[in-house]
């Protein structure tokens, strides 16, 4: 199996320069290869352009421009080229389904962050200086830079990427495993129901609080937010110094954020991964769910349109996008694989709507948010609860029904 490691560098000043330097060159190559593409599609013989013929082309692009493009690794710009044509191929695919297609667009320095070097030896080296008590990275064209490595790598390291997020430099490598051993039978089942009052209730009765880190960190956002909106709307090149202060201090708000839901997301996931053999959870349609209501026009007046939610259903879509349910979930799917757990996603639909005691489903089971009252046989408990029993027990039954 495949495992990756993320680590922050400490790179010199010339050498975050010259990480700088990379990703601008390889930015350049990406977009020039884009515009290749779109000139051929215009042109009137209508032609395609492939990588296999972009790459052929890195050749002569080095050597006309031995000081930029020449510097760098020679894999990791193929891999750069099979970046925008991996963009090409999504885009076909979601013009052949009827999708929204997105034309892949072009770059601007700013937004074009990672570079990715295909096999360790070839223009980059992992643990370059094994003699050296410091961990370090040798990246062709920048030299060997300090890594702060908090954990050791286990396994072949197999590629190696370089991230820029803000001012800190990351190195991203994935390295090839043995299947790890599994954790120690517990015996233990489990459903979760996932929620916004509560981050999730499991079918045991316990609960496990909803952090809320974006609704906590609202108030220095909207402040910082404001700040930057004060500055005239100019190009990059033509901000000022306190004009970049302030994007890179929204920028930091939210990368934050982030950071604080992943650390929440791993320790929760963890938790259930250690305590239980047998994980159900709803399979969740969560693009669908923060989804904008259609708007109503109002027959008797044109151009005018009925109250259609779009208020409530924003502060609802907010909550939703800041409890992080479907990264949660991608977490704690590869952490039960890692550690030889069971998960099983299944059908949400009336899981808290059905009594666990007597199987009616209907509406008034759940009078509010947190309480169910079966009509039928009287049955009350916390909703939530009642939703993960359910979840657990439509996840036997989907794994009983599995084909051997």
């Amino acid at each position: 199996m495949m495992r990756a490691y993320k680590f922050l560098m400490r790179p010199t000043v010339r050498q975050a320069q010259a990480l700088g330097e990379m990703l601008r060159d390889h930015c350049s190559l990406y977009n020039g290869a884009l515009q290749e593409r779109r000139d051929a599609y215009r042109h009137a013989s209508k032609s395609t352009v492939r990588y296999g013929q972009q790459s052929v082309q890195l050749k002569d692009i080095r050597a006309f421009d031995p000081e930029c493009q020449g510097r760098w690794s020679f894999s990791s710009q193929q891999a750069t080229l099979r970046r925008l044509d991996k963009a090409f191929a999504a885009f076909f695919r979601r013009v052949r389904s009827g999708e929204k297609p997105g034309h892949p667009r072009f770059r601007g320095v700013n937004w074009f962050d990672t570079v990715e070097f295909p096999r360790d030896g070839d223009g980059c080296r992992w643990d370059s200086t094994p003699h050296d008590p410091v961990t370090r990275v040798r990246l062709q064209g920048v030299g060997h830079v300090k890594v702060h490595q908090h954990r050791p790598v286990a396994g072949k390291v197999k590629t190696i990427g370089v991230k820029r997020e803000g001012k800190r430099w990351y190195v991203i490598l994935t390295a090839e495993q043995s299947q790890p051993k599994p954790l120690p039978a517990t015996g233990s089942l489990v459903g979760i129901d996932l929620g916004v009052a509560n981050f999730l209730a499991t079918s045991d009765g316990e609960f496990a609080p909803n952090p809320r880190h974006g609704h906590r960190a609202a108030a220095k956002l909207e402040a910082a937010q404001q700040a930057l909106s004060r500055f005239p709307r100019v190009r990059r090149d033509k901000r000022t110094k306190n004009h970049r202060r302030a994007v890179e201090k929204v920028a930091d708000l939210h990368r934050k954020v982030r950071r604080q839901r992943l650390d929440h997301a791993h320790k929760t996931a963890l938790d259930l991964v250690r305590k239980h053999d047998f994980i159900a959870h709803e399979n969740l349609k969560i693009r669908n769910m923060v989804r904008a209501p259609a708007p109503k026009p109002d027959p008797t007046t044109p151009g005018a349109f009925l109250p259609n939610g779009a208020a409530s259903k924003a502060g609802l879509n907010r909550s939703i996008s800041d409890a992080g349910w479907g990264v949660f979930l991608t977490i704690l799917t590869a952490k039960a694989e890692s550690a030889g757990r069971e998960v099983i996603a299944v059908d949400p639909r009336n899981t808290s709507r059905t009594c666990p005691q007597c199987g009616h489903t209907c509406v008034e089971n759940r009078p509010t948010q947190e309480k169910f009252h079966c009509v039928s046989c009287g049955h009350t408990a916390h909703a939530d609860t009642v939703g993960a029993l359910n979840v657990l027990r439509a996840g036997l039954v989907r794994r009983d029904a599995a084909p051997a």
